[in-house]
């Protein structure tokens, strides 16, 4: 047996851990692995490499991927799935893993109608796979988030102003949601649910005659423009408003112990999966337990809006 491994779509940390228990898991049993640098594009390319122990030393602790990452438009047309397909058969590949999110699901199953055999791990901070309550590098980024959210608070508590964090997620306000109510936040403004600016001012006004001195708005990158909501806020309350984007150090940094271990358990179940025979599946992590969904059925779920959460960091934000 022979099974190549990409990484693809955004980075997030824990990816590093995951290749590493992949590749080790393949040499425990004696299957050769290969990895391909730069996701879908270096199945197009041949960018191909033969990985050993020695190839994974020294990663479970860094951010990012060894294996490098990238978005690959050619897999949105026949001929580049064509391409990734006929580069694995050419280096007598017929199993692939790949690790990233639901763009990366896709590809990876468009290259089953070339006999190519997939298995995806879920690895993204915006922790939108459907199929699994917890994707590789959310938690790190949750911690990351929660972080500069107490850095900011400072500052804005010293000059006593408001300040709205902008964090990542796309169209998935999930990450916004636990970064808010682990950092204490008085709003969390995601793409799923309609705001009310005039509400939240009034929240704000309220905490300020109660002799509140900052506020800290959680506002998910989707959920429109953060500063057309900041200077919304500044008209309706008097308050001075601060916008921070924390950009893509939201997708670095060493991954938790969480992360590691979620990481380095799927990365594992992925070639136990190939080495049994399984087929097009999903490495998922649900109700705690890592478990092996088929592919089709993967995709075909939606990701739900975590309302229990988002009600109560609502209620906790008076």
């Amino acid at each position: 047996m022979r099974i190549a491994l990409l990484t693809s779509g955004g980075d997030s940390p824990g990816m590093n851990a995951a290749i590493r228990a992949v590749v080790r898991e393949c040499i425990y049993n004696d299957i050769e692995v290969f990895g391909v640098k730069f996701g879908y594009q270096g199945l197009i390319d041949n960018n191909i490499y033969k990985m050993n122990v020695y190839s994974v030393a020294d990663i479970i602790q860094r951010g990012g991927t060894i294996l490098k990452t990238s978005r690959c438009m050619e897999m949105y047309e026949e001929e580049g799935v064509k391409k990734a397909a006929d580069t694995l058969k050419a280096n007598d590949i017929n199993n692939l893993i790949v690790i990233g999110g639901d763009g990366s699901y896709k590809g990876a199953r468009s290259l089953a109608k070339y006999d190519i055999n997939v298995i995806t791990i879920p690895g993204t901070i915006d922790n939108d796979v459907a199929c699994t309550d917890y994707s590789i590098g959310f938690d790190t980024a949750v911690n990351t988030v929660v972080e500069a959210i107490s850095k900011i608070r400072d500052t804005s508590l010293s000059h006593n102003r408001a300040s709205v964090v902008e964090v990542m997620g796309r169209n998935c306000g999930n990450l916004a949601i636990s970064s808010g109510l682990a950092g204490g936040a008085e709003a969390i403004i995601v793409p799923e649910r309609e705001y009310d600016l005039s509400k939240i001012c009034e929240k704000m006004i309220k905490g300020k005659d109660r002799g509140k001195l900052h506020s800290i708005i959680v506002f998910a990158e989707g959920a429109g423009d953060i500063n057309d909501f900041a200077s919304g806020v500044e008209g309706l309350t008097g308050l001075t408003v601060n916008v921070t984007d924390l950009g893509y150090i939201q997708r670095g940094g060493s991954p938790t112990a969480f992360d590691r271990i979620l990481a380095a358990r799927m990365g594992s179940m992925a070639v136990e999966l190939l080495k049994n025979g399984e087929k097009y599946k999903a490495v998922c992590y649900r109700g705690g337990d890592y478990v092996a969904m088929d592919l089709d059925e993967a995709l075909s779920m939606s990701s739900p809006f975590d309302e229990e959460s988002y009600e109560v960091a609502m209620h906790l934000s008076i």
